[in-house]
């Protein structure tokens, strides 16, 4: 699909969609639990859908009915369960370890560039506790074996959703654990989500010197209810689109005090607006695309550091989003580990590509805000990952994106 977006101006309310980040986790404790549960998520997006199509592959019986999940919790796994991950790493990485607890026969399936993110050192950790896990093709992966409890070891900056999946995991083995990390610890606030998930549930898992207890033999207990918050990483793009139209934009249904760590969105964002701002990527890596379109139409220059991780997400996207800058006559410079945007009055518009990579999309959408002239986008859909009602939003907001059937 291709999007020709017109310049304009968006003014208005817009109500936050569910945050994915904690639907993942909601979902993967309901299926874990000791009776049902109903998770309220008002939206849907690709990646939801994975993470609940793969709870149902283990034999969890998960409704979806007028914006709220019904979780019943898998009673007996399936013989051979295929899981499809479709492109989401939150899927893969926080249910192969549960899939290695569990001692499930399955078959994992990969699709676009998650066959090449990183699974180390995930794998190699899950191998040394009783896992036996091979790649028959690139996008598949094969699990055998059964986790055993003990001393799990896990290099903390690679991706948090390996903590996060060892969290989820550890608790179903017969006795207590340890998940020790070495190095610093990147993206903490989505450990924190998972840590709250997990005492939503009756799990606790107090960390100390930088490792976690976590205990065995639990099941977890369901609250009965639960209910997925705003998300703030899709919220960011109307923030940044508020910036450049000048303060039409009010979002809705967001906690402010949210364990979530793009909330940081609101000062990063104020920060670039006023000129010449170093800004640290380490925990706000989703954040770097659609702020680096605001800093190229901000004041001065705007330095992003620390966000190498970004080259193994859906795109390169250091490379992508400088890609883009430049595509509508912006400054960008890409460097090894993040990006210079020297910003100026305004952008020209021109053609860009997501990469197939939804904040590269959704990035492209907010820079015609600022463009002189129509910024044509070839795949839009890459939005319906996390935000299939993106295109609907801002064309209600006052935008003029026209979506084409690309032949």
């Amino acid at each position: 699909m291709t999007a020709v977006i017109h310049p304009s101006t968006l003014a208005g309310t817009v109500p936050a969609i569910a945050s994915k980040s904690q639907a993942h986790r909601l979902l993967i404790c309901a299926a874990l639990a000791d009776r049902p549960t109903t998770v309220a998520c008002p939206t849907l997006s690709a990646d939801i859908t994975a993470t609940a199509d793969c709870l149902r592959a283990l034999g969890a019986d998960i409704s979806y009915d007028n914006g709220v999940f019904s979780v019943r919790p898998i009673v007996s796994l399936p013989d051979h369960p295929a899981l499809d991950c479709g492109e989401s790493g939150s899927t893969l990485r926080f249910l192969l370890p549960v899939v290695c607890a569990l001692g499930a026969k399955a078959t994992i399936k990969m699709h676009g560039r998650l066959p090449q993110r990183p699974l180390s050192p995930l794998w190699e950790e899950l191998e040394r506790h009783g896992a036996i896990l091979t790649r028959p093709t690139e996008d598949t992966i094969a699990v055998a074996g059964r986790l055993t409890p003990g001393d799990y070891t896990i290099a903390a900056n690679v991706s948090s959703q390996f903590i996060s999946g060892l969290l989820f995991s550890l608790p179903l083995l017969e006795e207590d654990s340890t998940i020790a990390l070495t190095g610093k610890l990147e993206s903490a606030a989505y450990v924190t989500m998972t840590v709250r998930a997990l005492a939503l549930f009756s799990v606790d898992c107090p960390m100390e010197e930088n490792a976690f207890a976590v205990p065995g033999g639990r099941r977890f207990v369901s609250p009965g209810t639960a209910r997925v918050e705003g998300d703030w990483s899709n919220a960011a793009f109307w923030v940044a689109a508020d910036h450049i139209c000048g303060g039409t934009l009010t979002v809705t249904g967001l906690d402010t005090d949210s364990p979530q760590g793009d909330r940081a969105v609101v000062a990063l964002a104020s920060r670039i607006a006023a000129g010449n701002a170093v800004i640290d990527c380490q925990d706000v890596p989703d954040l770097v695309p659609v702020l680096s379109v605001l800093a190229a139409v901000s004041p001065g220059v705007t330095r992003f550091i620390n966000a190498g991780r970004l080259r193994i997400k859906e795109s390169d996207r250091l490379a992508t989003t400088a890609g883009l800058i430049r595509a509508l006559g912006g400054r960008a410079e890409e460097l090894p580990e993040g990006l210079v945007v020297t910003g100026q009055d305004h952008l020209f518009g021109g053609t860009v590509d997501s990469a197939n990579d939804h904040r590269i999309a959704m990035s492209a959408a907010v820079a015609a805000l600022a463009s002189d002239g129509p910024v044509i986008l070839h795949r839009a859909q890459a939005v319906n990952k996390s935000y299939p009602a993106f295109w609907a939003d801002y064309n209600a907001l006052g935008g003029r994106a026209i979506l084409e059937d690309e032949p």
